[in-house]
């Protein structure tokens, strides 16, 4: 790292001895030469990214803090140093309303920084390291473009900016699935479905605004403040599907200015979304070491983000736990990202809904790690399916979205942001609206039947006894035999004439399902009634 820091600032690595500290040269030829810190200013953010891959260690904080703090000493001696902010702050951004809002960002020691927006004029004087931030009173709706100005030694306009909603969608390749796909993609079987293929040569919609996330960027301050993008043109090609359609369904059922922020990576695991510390706080990961990578993307990619107000959060990641075979370690693993990320926006209730992964033949994969079988899938969803009991989450399923099942990423990626866009305006938004599919609630049992009670289920009596498939049932040798099963108000009654004494009941617990239970159209998330998992998580 000092030879790194040394060859940065065109020094030579003898000049940093044991007694004198990278920052003490740094400070001691600052005041020889202004010209040596006109130089830093121009490259300082090369440093930043040279130890930001480091912040997951011990090491990697220290050489980390000790770089922030030298770059900012340097600040200190140019008067003409600027103010700078960080990437999420750009012209044609959208602020989330009726929440207070951060203002922030980076320039010499003790100057003075003034911020004017929507009527509001906020002034603070800069940290011994040069940061500053200003807090805005809440914001009310508007779509009617505004401009921000911030004023110091120098004076920035952000223009363009709207104020409304806005959601942060993260995950992995399911997530990251980019809008330019759908060119090339076949049409899906069903046809209920739609088929928007020129989506991207059609949108147009100026209140959909998107905010990619770049792994690498952004840890660095800004000076060019294009970061977020109206949601149309090349912009929207390189955007989550998933993350649009949302924002689209959104807006269109909400009327006001939506704004979608995209960060994820493609293959990761959830471990890397997760700050190593928060492992430990979290009593089943206690005296275990985690493996893939804990921090990775959290730290560059989540963390810099967490002044920035927004209403909550949406997910779609698994696959890659689901190949190892886990269970109920991806249930903690999921709570403590959930928990994690609702303390670092400071909201202990932050909406958080998350997808299902999709039908795939994990049985037909080889894996030199873990036996995958016909019941790996459906044990994950089971894992999945703990989060529920946490406060203030949703999860869609997905288990009729998939033409093929050796595909791991289904095309239908426009329904699926619908289905969480439906979550979040029935949830969160408090719209009287059918958002979920059938939720089992209870089980009876009566002589050879079994009774089943519902939530999200319209109040129906089947004409026929075998309207639904999907279903089966098992008595004690937990031989599942196939079930007829009709409707009776909002219960589902299964019957087989194999099984004289029925006690267990599943429900497309299957790598394919095929079950049709439906309500408004929203399938019924996979079940067994002998969940095993039901007592080993605690959501608490």
């Amino acid at each position: 790292m000092t030879h790194a820091l040394s060859s940065l600032l065109g020094t030579d690595s003898s000049e940093f001895s044991e007694k004198q500290s990278p920052l003490t040269v740094i400070s001691s030829r600052a005041e020889k030469s202004l010209n040596l810190t006109k130089k830093i200013s121009r490259q300082r953010f090369t440093l930043l990214e040279m130890t930001g891959v480091q912040s997951s260690s011990g090491n990697g904080k220290m050489w980390q803090s000790l770089m922030f703090t030298a770059i900012f000493a340097l600040f200190s001696f140019s008067a003409n140093a600027k103010i700078l902010l960080p990437q999420i702050l750009s012209s044609n951004m959208v602020l989330q309303r009726d929440k207070s809002i951060n203002i922030w960002g980076y320039a010499s020691p003790e100057e003075k920084v003034e911020v004017n927006f929507a009527g509001q004029t906020k002034q603070t004087v800069t940290d011994k390291n040069g940061n500053w931030l200003v807090v805005l009173a809440p914001l009310k709706t508007s779509a009617k473009p505004q401009t921000m100005t911030i004023n110091g030694s120098n004076k920035i306009e952000l223009s363009n900016i709207l104020v409304g909603e806005v959601w942060l969608c993260s995950g992995q390749s399911n997530m990251e699935y980019q809008m330019r796909k759908l060119a090339k993609i076949s049409k899906p079987k069903n046809e209920k479905l739609g088929f928007p293929a020129d989506e991207v040569e059609k949108a147009e919609n100026e209140e959909i605004r998107i905010f990619l996330v770049n792994r690498k960027q952004l840890i660095k301050p800004d000076s060019i403040h294009k970061s977020w993008a109206v949601a149309k043109d090349s912009a929207l090609k390189a955007f989550s599907a998933v993350g649009y359609f949302f924002a689209k369904e959104l807006q269109h059922k909400l009327g006001i200015p939506v704004g979608i922020i995209s960060s994820s990576v493609s293959g990761s695991a959830i471990e890397p979304w997760i700050a190593p510390e928060a492992f430990n706080q979290e009593k089943y990961f206690q005296n275990q070491k985690v493996s893939n990578d804990p921090g990775k993307f959290y730290t560059p990619m989540i963390e810099p983000l967490s002044k920035f107000k927004i209403r909550g959060f949406l997910w779609y990641q698994g696959e890659t736990n689901c190949f190892l075979n886990e269970t109920i370690s991806y249930s903690f693993k999921l709570k403590t990202l959930i928990n994690l990320w609702r303390k670092a926006w400071d909201e202990k209730d932050m909406p958080f809904y998350y997808v299902q992964i999709a039908p795939y033949d994990y049985s037909k994969q080889k894996s030199d790690k873990v036996t995958l079988t016909v019941e790996t899938l459906p044990n994950f969803w089971e894992a999945q399916q703990q989060i529920l009991r946490m406060p203030n989450t949703g999860m869609i399923s997905t288990n009729d979205l998939n033409d093929n099942g050796a595909d791991l990423h289904p095309t239908c990626k426009w329904e699926v942001g619908r289905r969480l866009a439906l979550l979040a305006l029935g949830k969160t938004y408090q719209q009287k609206i059918d958002f979920s599919g059938p939720t089992l609630k209870k089980k009876r049992i009566y002589m050879q039947y079994v009774i089943l009670s519902f939530e999200n289920l319209k109040f129906f009596v089947s004409p026929t006894r075998d309207d639904f498939t999907g279903f089966e049932i098992a008595g004690h040798d937990n031989k599942y035999t196939k079930a007829t099963a009709f409707q009776k108000g909002t219960d589902i009654v299964l019957s087989a004439p194999e099984v004289k004494n029925p006690k267990k009941v599943r429900y497309n617990w299957s790598e394919n399902p095929k079950g049709n239970l439906y309500n408004n159209g929203l399938p019924a998330l996979p079940f067994r009634t002998d969940n095993p998992l039901t007592n080993q998580f605690k959501p608490n």
